[in-house]
């Protein structure tokens, strides 16, 4: 008898969570995106929310959890109930390089749920405007010719601006102060103001500045141009030839998230990639649309993998201190 009572209460619960995954949403998506508003991650995931509603018929929210190089936004998405209503935006800083930096109370792979891989972003190498070189080989001149080390804003320890001033620090032969930020959007802000020497910033974040001539870039962190930056030189024709890195992004649901939950979630992020007038708004912030056939999840899963083998070891070797 009481095997026969637990074997309807099991078949109950799996039939409930059925429901509740075929009926899903039924109520606002929460996008958490781990840094403050106003900066690159915020502004892609408002975007890309705004037209997820479309799909799901329901309000997508973005919420700003910041602190910890983005680990305490995620760390509240891991830590929701898996039930497709909480998701975590964030991108090669948040999700594969704290997992080396901090003792996060979760673990980035088996804790999380890939949903879809979003728009990519080239660095760019900018300072203020102070600074007075005109060439990126004049720029990495007056780095190392500075008597102490220059100051560099980052949105945090393991953040992307964090581990692109790393790399640049490995393949420039220079040595930086870096100032952390809740995003590189008050990086940003200090940089316009003179208060920091530099940062190696999102293109989506810097490239309306730079156009509007409050700061100067001297090179793109890639092997091609930007097309919405055409006039800056790769770092290969400025002079620094190999220096390539793309801040990708991408989105999760904590681990036992129903797979028709993760599949709707899916669904309205490539319809939001899909949209021409979403593709434009992003293309002009500088961002790359991921090719069509890694847009499913297990795509994201694969190659978030692949990051962590590629950036941990480099990561780990610089022996990042995080207060």
């Amino acid at each position: 008898m009481r095997r026969m009572v637990l074997a309807a209460l099991f078949a109950t619960l799996a039939f409930s969570g059925s429901a509740i995954a075929q009926n899903f949403p039924s109520r606002a998506v929460t996008i958490i995106v781990p840094f403050s508003a106003g900066g690159p991650s915020d502004a892609m995931a408002r975007i890309l929310a705004e037209r997820m509603k479309v799909t799901l018929s329901e309000q997508v929210l973005v919420e700003n959890v910041t602190g910890a190089g983005g680990s305490v936004g995620v760390g509240r998405a891991v830590r929701s109930a898996p039930d497709g209503y909480t998701v975590s935006f964030g991108h090669l800083g948040t999700h594969v390089a704290n997992g080396a930096i901090y003792k996060l109370g979760y673990d980035l792979v088996t804790d999380l749920e890939p949903v879809a891989l979003l728009p990519s972003n080239p660095m760019i190498i900018v300072s203020k405007n102070a600074v007075p070189a005109k060439s990126l080989k004049e720029f990495i001149a007056w780095l190392k010719a500075q008597p102490s080390p220059p100051t560099a804003g980052t949105a945090g320890a393991g953040s992307g601006s964090h581990i692109a001033g790393l790399y640049f620090e490995n393949v420039a032969g220079i040595k930086l102060q870096y100032v952390p930020y809740r995003g590189t959007g008050p990086a940003m802000n200090d940089l316009v103001a003179g208060q920091i020497d530099m940062i190696v910033d999102q293109t989506s974040n810097s490239i309306g500045q730079v156009r509007a001539g409050n700061i100067r870039a001297y090179a793109i962190t890639d092997s091609k141009r930007v097309e919405s930056a055409s006039d800056i030189p790769t770092v290969d024709e400025a002079g620094l030839p190999g220096f390539h890195m793309t801040l990708w992004s991408g989105l999760w649901v904590p681990k036992d998230t129903p797979k028709d939950a993760v599949a709707k979630l899916n669904a309205a992020a490539v319809d939001a990639l899909n949209d021409p007038a979403v593709r434009k708004q992003l293309e002009n912030l500088g961002l790359q649309m991921p090719p069509k056939d890694k847009l499913a999840p297990a795509a994201l899963g694969a190659w978030q993998k692949a990051e962590i083998e590629k950036w941990w070891p480099m990561i780990k070797a610089a022996n990042v201190k995080v207060d």
